[in-house]
Order: C-alpha cells, then structure tokens, then sequence
C-alpha cells in the first residue's frame, strides 16, 4: 500500500507568485508591525489600519497565479496511489488554482470574512471596513477570517489525527518559528514517518528533519515530486 503524505506549506512556497513573506524588505508586512495587524488586540485598537492591510493582501492574492511548485503538488495529489493532503499555513488560495483538493488552511483564507458577533462566514468582498455588515445577522462586525497570533488555528483535530497515519511528512518554505506548525515535525517522526524539509535556506528546525532539500520552491519542489513519482 502506499504511504499517506502530509505536507505543511509555508509562505516559501507562495513567494516566486509575488506574495511577500514576514521578512521580505518592501512588501506589505515591511510597511506594519505584526501587533497592529495580525493580532485581535490590533484590530479592536484600529479596525481601519486592519481591515485597510487585509484588503491590500486580498486584492494582491486574487491577482497572483500559482507556480511550479504548487503545480508539483497538484500533480502529486492526483498521480500518487495513496493519499496526499496538504496542510498550509498560507492564507491565499494558489494550492486549489493549481488543482489540489484536499487542502486544509489551519490559518484561514484571505477570500473569507467572519462575523464577530455570529460567527458567519461568508465570501469576502474585495474591500472590508468597519462598517461592513454581516449578511445574517446584519451587525457591523466583519473581520477577515484569518487566523491571527494568539489565536487558535483551524481544523487542528483533523491535522492531528493526518500526523498520527502519516508515513511521509514534507515542510515546504516555512520558517520553524511559528507553532503549532513548527511542531509537526516531531509529531510525525514520533509516529515513525520519513520527514524531508525543502526550503529556500536552513529553517529554525532543519536539523529536525530526515532530509532537507534547500533552494528555491520552483526548483526543489517539482524535482522532489518528480522522484516520488519517479
């Protein structure tokens, strides 16, 4: 039987399709500090500096196309005879562009909005303020449905119960230093998978890893994907 594959994308994988990450110079996080927009106590200070960054990303992310390395994943996931479920902790939506189905997003989507007050999701407009209203309960309470620092990520049950089948975890493009994700690792090696990381440069946890691969995600990642199917 072939093995289960988990694989956890970071913003690495996204940034040859243009969408900066958290030490990129110049881009959009360059222009804020994360307190002031990616936490809840930053946006009940400024709703408006908030709403204004993520409706900046959303436009950003609508207009990005997806690259080789997302394609390579997409190709995984329909060629590999077991299964193949990618975990991302990118708030964009390139996985599914590039054809991938089972992915699960522990950190949200740029393309949702949440209702404060109900809890409704629905799909964001490409510009959210203060005043958007929730359409069921009609209360001004809208904020992008993104995870933020401090809060609890997605679909963590079904994450970890993919980590205890797993046979073969893969990171691609992420740091190591954002937990729960930076944990995964360990998690699946104490199940007794094979873990590979592939990144641009060394992360915070690559000694964790049974295989790192390093270098651009267009690059490493078809050719890694190429050998698995090989």
């Amino acid at each position: 039987m072939a093995r289960k594959i988990v694989i956890l994308t970071g913003a690495g994988i996204s940034a040859e399709s243009g969408l900066g990450t958290f030490r990129d110079e110049g881009g959009l996080w360059s222009q804020h500090r994360i307190e002031d927009v990616a936490t809840p106590e930053g946006f009940a200070r400024n709703p408006t500096l908030v709403h204004r960054f993520y409706s900046a990303r959303r436009q950003q992310a609508a207009a990005a196309h997806p690259n080789a390395a997302h394609h390579a994943l997409a190709r995984l996931e329909a060629e590999w005879p077991g299964e193949v479920v990618i975990v991302t902790q990118n708030v964009d939506g390139l996985h599914e562009a590039a054809g991938s189905r089972a992915v699960l997003h522990m950190h949200g989507t740029l393309a949702g909005a949440l209702c404060a007050t109900c809890d409704h999701r629905w799909p964001a407009p490409p510009e959210m303020t203060p005043t958007t209203p929730c359409p069921a309960c009609h209360a001004p309470r809208a904020r992008p449905d993104v995870v933020w620092f401090g809060e609890i990520p997605y679909h963590m049950e079904e994450i970890l119960t993919h980590l205890s089948e797993v046979e073969l975890f893969a990171a691609i493009g992420t740091s190591g230093q954002v937990y729960p994700a930076a944990s995964f690792v360990q998690e699946a090696a104490s199940q007794g998978a094979e873990t590979v990381e592939l990144t641009l440069e060394r992360s915070e946890i690559s000694r964790a890893f049974d295989h790192r691969h390093f270098g651009p995600a267009t690059e490493v990642v078809p050719r890694w994907v190429e050998t698995l199917l090989g």
